[in-house]
């Protein structure tokens, strides 16, 4: 019953994709998980220990810093809106079905994906080592997504039609999504130890293997999207060569031929 609370708090929260479609994943997603963290304080106030403290904390974190940052972005950035324009559909293009099913999906995946330390707190499991090491983990995973943003920033207020390759996009073309997968890797690493039963394993590993597949999805659509406004830079040709595009020292440079990763 509780697990349903959830998923209504996602619901809520995640209904500004009606507005605009685009919110369900983007609005909808970093400030549903800010709402979950909430969520979880509420509904486990006797859960003290600095860890179950802290995983809360870090997800009403990672939420309003994704959340607000979009938000900022929605409003400030002309080039992007109009960007977005051309590349995502409007409200007018996407039928209220659709949108239905898509705010039912992610009313259901986002309490998924924090299912780890929603049942940490249910089952009162005691700090333990894989706790801490998923702790770290996700900490580390939302400072690589905040420092890729920022230097995306600086990067393209210096130069706003050149394509990003430096700082942490040297070591791969997608560091902000690379933070994505180490932050919830670091939630599901927090799970070791602290599930009961095949049920709550079936909905932690569901939870993260939909972010990573979302992740890389993610990438696809902008490698695509990159290809048609850089294609033609050699420079750009060169940097997509020796540069991996979301997993470092791994050398997979494109996804975009997987057409099943259309998330």
């Amino acid at each position: 019953m509780q697990f349903l609370i959830l998923i209504l708090v996602a619901l809520v929260v995640s209904a500004i994709g009606f507005h605009k479609y685009v919110w369900f994943i983007s609005l909808g997603y970093g400030f549903s998980i800010a709402a979950l963290g909430v969520a979880l304080f509420i509904m486990f106030p006797g859960a003290t220990s600095a860890l179950d403290v802290l995983f809360r904390v870090l997800l009403i974190v990672y939420g309003l810093r994704l959340g607000g940052y979009l938000a900022y972005r929605e409003v400030k950035s002309a080039s992007y809106n109009k960007l977005m324009k051309r590349e995502i559909k409007g409200n007018n293009q996407v039928s209220v079905g659709a949108r239905i099913a898509i705010w039912i999906s992610v009313g259901i995946l986002y309490p998924l994906m924090v299912a780890p330390v929603y049942f940490r707190l249910a089952n009162g499991a005691a700090p333990n080592v894989w706790g801490w090491v998923g702790l770290i983990v996700q900490a580390a995973g939302i400072l690589l997504e905040l420092t890729a943003d920022l230097q995306k920033q600086q990067a393209k207020r210096a130069n706003p039609r050149r394509f990003v390759d430096s700082g942490l996009y040297s070591i791969v073309r997608c560091p902000n999504y690379l933070g994505e997968l180490v932050n919830w890797t670091g939630v599901f690493i927090s799970s070791f130890g602290a599930l009961a039963g095949g049920l709550q394993w079936a909905c932690a590993i569901i939870g993260w293997i939909s972010i990573i597949y979302i992740m890389f999805g993610g990438a696809r659509r902008l490698e695509m999207r990159q290809d048609r406004n850089y294609g033609k830079d050699p420079e750009y040709q060169r940097y997509c060569q020796t540069v991996p595009i979301l997993l470092p020292a791994v050398p997979l440079y494109s996804v975009k031929k997987y057409k099943w990763l259309v998330a």
